[in-house]
């Protein structure tokens, strides 16, 4: 079994930043493939950023340019670096996991919640 940890959120201006931290219980960071999620109240969960096994990055196009996805093997966490953030970026974020894309459900975090509002 796989723990996912995520720390970082919280409220912020708009135009300001964030980093949110997912930590994993068992080293799979750098073997798995990692994205970050979201959900607003009423609204389906999305994804936002991914990076895969071999380390290639994808991002939803609300998204791109201004959120950054990276990992740090050492220390077996996953980062999404949030910069110009938008209100309609409110939500909860979470982690994900998957060893096959395709191959499961994967494993999720508990979700850490961002607001972003003057």
């Amino acid at each position: 079994q796989v723990q996912l940890v995520e720390s970082g959120g919280g409220l912020v201006q708009p135009g300001g930043s964030l980093r949110l931290s997912c930590a994993a219980s068992r080293r799979i960071v750098s073997s798995y493939h990692m994205g970050w999620y979201r959900q607003a109240p009423g609204k389906q969960r999305t994804l936002v950023a991914r990076i895969t096994r071999s380390g290639t990055m994808n991002y939803a196009d609300s998204v791109k340019g201004r959120f950054t996805i990276s990992r740090d093997n050492a220390k077996n966490t996953v980062y999404l670096q949030m910069n110009s953030l938008k209100p309609e970026d409110t939500a909860v974020y979470y982690c994900h996991a998957v060893a096959i894309i395709g191959g499961g459900d994967g494993y999720w975090g508990q979700g850490t919640q961002v607001t972003v509002s003057s």
